[in-house]
């Protein structure tokens, strides 16, 4: 199903630069029918492997991210997934920018 909000393609990419993301990809309710006004977005976040990334500075990148998206956003890295649905997530996933 194809990404229910609008992405500035540019914007990402700086975004991206900026907080050494090498990966970003969208997943659960955004990219389905029952998507809403209220939603949030569930984003996957892949780091450069130089990258050191704590709970708070995800914190900051997910606040800079809900900005730009204009929505609250829910971050996640691959590691971060319950081994429960993982490997669902990750092959439902939608990559805005790799």
């Amino acid at each position: 199903m194809p990404l229910q909000i609008e992405v500035s393609r540019e914007e990402i990419a700086d975004f991206r630069r900026r907080n050494r993301i090498r990966k970003l990809a969208i997943f659960g309710s955004a990219l389905r029918d029952d998507f809403t006004p209220g939603s949030d977005v569930d984003v996957l976040v892949w780091f450069e492997p130089e990258a050191r990334v704590g709970l708070i500075t995800l914190g900051g990148i997910a606040r800079r991210l809900s900005h730009i998206l204009g929505r609250a956003v829910d971050m996640h890295t691959p590691d971060m997934l319950s081994r429960y649905f993982r490997d669902r997530v990750l092959a439902e996933a939608e990559t805005v920018y790799a």
